[in-house]
Formats: C-alpha cells, sequence, structure tokens
C-alpha cells in the first residue's frame, strides 16, 4: 500500500497529523519552500520534530523546492548544511541547482523531486531518475493512465496528489503573485491573488465596477475546485503510486484532521479487503464538512471537461472547528483548548483517528485558570481552557467542531 503523506505547516499540525495516521509528513524551514509564509520549522525544531516523528515511526521530508536567484546561493549552501546532520528521510527538491548543492553536501541524503519540475511523462521522470532522484511527485495535470505508464516504464518511486487546493497555473508555476503584489511565488512568497475577490471594467465605463458573478452557465475566474481523488484510491493504488499526498501546509489542524482521517479509513479498508471494499457516503460527508470549493477530479482522467472543472469563487464550509482535546485526566475530566467560542447550549461533536466522532449537548461550562482552579461560565473564549466530562472517550489531539449556523 502507498503511504499517506501529510502537510506539516508547524509543530501542532506535524502532531496532528501523526495522531490522525500520517506515514509520513513534509515540512519546511524559514526559507527555500514554497510556503514561507506558514509557520514553518527552525532548525531546533527540525530536530525535535524528526524526533517525534521517528518515535512513532513516521517519515519526514524537508521541502527545499523553491527556485533560487543567484543571491540566495550562499544563503541556501549555509541552510543546508545546517541541516545536513539532521537524520531526514528525503529531501523535496526541484531545481537542478538546488539538487546538485544538496548532492554535493549531502550525498547520502534520498531526494524526492517536486511537482513544482513539472514531470508528466515517463521519459523525464528517466531523466530524474539518472540524476539521482528516487522519487517523482508527478504534476497535478498528469492522467491515471500516465502515472501507471510511469511507474511500469521507470521503476521509481511515484507521489500523487490526492487532496488539496489546486493553482490555475501549471503545477503551480505562477508568476501572477510577482505581477500583482511583487511576492514571488516560485520562492515561496505566493500572496494567492486568484483568491481574490474581482470586478470587470469596460474600458468606456472608467469607475463601473461589474461583479464577476456564478450563473447557469458556469462562468467564474481564476479560483479552481479543490481536488478529491477519495472515490478513486484503488485506481491509484494499482496504479503503483507509491505516496498519495495531501496539500495543506497553510492550513489549520481542522483541515489536516479531518481529511487524514478519512483517507486513512479508506487506505485501511481497501488493503484490508480489496475485493469488497467501497467508498463510504459518509466519508465524502465528512470532507464536505470542510472549508473548500468544491470537489474535482482535476486531470486524473483526462483534460477536464466536466462540471467538477469549473471555476468556483465561494468556499463551502458546514461546521466550524471549536476546540482540541490537550489532557485527558485520570478522574475523567478533560481539558480543552478552545479555539472558537463555546457556549452553553451548543451541540459539538468530538472527532478522533478511525473515524471516531461522538456529540455532545454542552449543559455547563467550567473554565481553567492559570493557577488550575475552575469557575461556571456561560461561554468560553478563543485560547480559555475549559474542562469538561464527555461520556465517551477521548483523547489528545481529538478536535472539537461544531455545525455553522444556517449550513444547509
Amino acid at each position: 500500500m502507498p503511504e499517506l503523506l501529510a502537510p506539516a505547516g508547524n509543530m501542532e499540525k506535524l502532531k496532528t497529523a501523526v495522531h490522525y495516521g500520517a506515514d509520513a509528513v513534509y515540512l519546511g524551514g524559514t526559507s527555500f519552500g514554497l510556503r514561507n509564509l506558514a509557520d514553518n520549522f527552525t532548525v531546533p525544531e527540525m530536530a525535535a520534530a524528526l524526533d517525534y516523528c521517528h518515535s512513532h515511526r513516521v517519515k519526514a521530508y524537508l521541502t527545499v523546492n523553491s527556485y533560487p536567484h543567484n543571491d540566495a546561493l550562499e544563503q541556501l549552501e549555509h541552510f543546508l548544511r545546517e541541516v545536513a546532520e539532521l537524520p531526514f528521510d528525503a529531501y523535496i527538491v526541484a531545481d537542478p541547482g538546488v539538487i546538485d548543492m544538496a548532492r554535493e553536501i549531502s550525498p547520502q541524503r534520498e531526494l524526492h523531486l517536486s511537482t513544482q519540475a513539472n514531470t508528466i511523462n515517463w521519459r523525464t521522470a528517466s531523466f530524474w531518475q539518472k540524476q539521482g532522484i528516487q522519487r517523482v511527485n508527478l504534476a497535478r495535470e498528469t492522467t491515471l493512465e500516465a502515472i501507471a505508464e510511469t511507474v511500469t516504464r521507470t521503476a521509481m518511486e511515484v507521489e500523487v496528489f490526492v487532496h488539496g487546493a489546486l493553482c490555475i497555473s501549471y503545477s503551480g508555476r505562477c508568476l501572477l503573485s510577482s505581477a500583482m503584489a511583487g511576492r514571488d511565488a516560485n520562492q515561496g512568497e505566493c500572496a494567492h491573488p486568484c483568491r481574490w475577490n474581482y470586478h470587470l471594467v469596460e474600458e468606456k465605463r472608467p469607475g463601473e465596477y461589474f461583479p464577476v458573478l456564478e450563473d447557469a452557465s458556469g462562468t467564474f475566474i481564476f479560483n479552481s475546485r479543490d481536488l478529491c481523488l477519495l472515490e478513486h484510491l484503488p485506481a491509484i493504488v494499482s496504479s503503483g503510486a507509491a505516496s498519495l499526498k495531501i496539500e495543506g501546509r497553510m492550513k489549520g489542524i481542522n483541515y489536516v484532521a479531518s481529511v487524514l482521517r478519512v483517507y486513512r479509513q479508506a487506505l485501511d479498508e481497501y488493503a484490508a479487503d480489496p475485493a469488497n471494499y467501497h467508498c463510504r457516503p459518509e466519508w465524502l460527508e465528512e470532507l464536505a464538512k470542510l472549508s473548500h470549493r468544491g470537489y474535482t477530479t482535476g486531470f486524473l482522467f483526462g483534460e477536464p471537461r466536466n462540471v467538477g472543472q469549473e471555476y468556483h469563487s465561494a468556499y463551502i464550509r458546514s461546521h466550524e472547528f471549536v476546540g482540541r482535546v490537550e489532557e485527558v485526566r485520570s478522574n475523567g475530566d478533560v481539558v480543552i483548548g478552545v479555539r472558537n467560542r463555546i457556549r452553553n447550549g451548543d451541540e459539538i461533536e468530538f472527532i478522533g483517528p478511525h473515524m471516531r466522532c461522538d456529540s455532545l449537548h454542552v449543559g455547563k461550562l467550567q473554565v481553567l485558570d492559570k493557577a488550575g482552579n475552575t469557575s461556571d461560565c456561560d461561554c468560553a473564549n478563543p485560547n480559555q481552557l475549559i474542562l469538561m466530562q464527555p461520556p465517551f472517550e477521548v483523547a489528545p489531539f481529538d478536535l472539537i467542531r461544531r455545525e455553522k449556523a444556517g449550513a444547509p
């Protein structure tokens, strides 16, 4: 079975990914990855992250997949020498110069080719294999047939994105942010202008702004739907893919946990009994509860021509993340870190690995202060700690959510 590879934008997200069943995580330093605006990791934090991952038998990959200019090469060399002794399981790279430098400084390190290198055919994958690349993360524009052929013809590991945001540019090689905001997406500083709201102005009517709206014909700009290949896991596994990758180092722990627990359950059920496996409707319902733009299969089955690839401007979200289990005490008390306001009378759900989901009506709230004292309250606010005694089993890192008011 392929590994399940999860994003880790900081230590909290990394621990969440491990708790919810990731086989491997990918993380970045404060520079030279493509998500410099995530919290990311300092070198000492990387060492702690690696200790945590390896103690839980989870692999960790370092992203060094930006395209540096000449004036950044000296700093890049310093960074690669600084992390050389850390036991990363692989570096994720894209630029040939970065690959050359990484091999020079850490010849023992396994190298994975980023999707930023835009690999869409087996011949290109074979070229990179000759350069010492052990795994290639194929471009998101690659079809299922091309995935299988690349595996067969190269005998190298192939990694495939299965879930997360899509970019309107070719495998993320975008210049829109540079042109509009002066922030280079190919060096990890994307301002995401494809997510901004736009209006149309006719040249002879200056000052008259016409909103770009969705209508029956599906007229949208820039915002692609999100990728979701859950329903097609058997076909992807059969293609020979070695790793299934989830996008989202900029996203929160609710996203990481919720997506991982669904894909983990699906992969485990398929591994246990492929002949009788089926994609459960409740898994798709879980993914629909997350903030998303509507789902598409992207290019998996060829050039997208169906409704799934229409551009969509608004996020869809039926539930909101309100807290996390921080501690379970021997007397049954559960310490919860509040992330979004929780009130008396709320209906909340606790979610954990293996698709655990239990509901609770909030009858009384007890706020826990820094001295360990409790007091009753009607409403708990973000960053407060509260005590509860759920009538079901929970564990640290379990998340708590609530249906949004007015959700469909």
